[in-house]
């Protein structure tokens, strides 16, 4: 028997990242396409239920990764990364 998880709207897709470039996530993983950084893999996500997904973020001016969330509303999409649990930081992104 499938999963609620199994149904649930998934990722995947192309988004317009809060600077305004376009990443685009395939199977958790989300790698930026255009811009200063296009063609690098920025982080990994998994289902972790409603709407929501877990993983790591990587900010790509640096190369520093976070342990990071993403929770999915409509054609929005929050994604969190944080530092020790305590140092965090969000961006919106829209579905393109």
């Amino acid at each position: 028997m499938a999963t609620g998880a199994a149904y649930a709207d998934s990722i995947d897709g192309a988004w317009i990242t809060a600077r305004g470039d376009t990443a685009v996530i395939s199977g958790g993983t989300i790698t930026l396409k255009t811009g200063k950084f296009a063609g690098k893999t920025i982080g990994s996500m998994k289902p972790a239920g409603d709407g929501t997904y877990s993983g790591t973020i990587r900010d790509p001016q640096d190369d520093k990764t976070y342990s990071g969330t993403a929770k999915l509303a409509g054609s929005t999409l929050e994604l969190t990364g944080c530092a020790m649990s305590v140092f965090c930081r969000s961006q919106t992104w829209k579905k393109k």
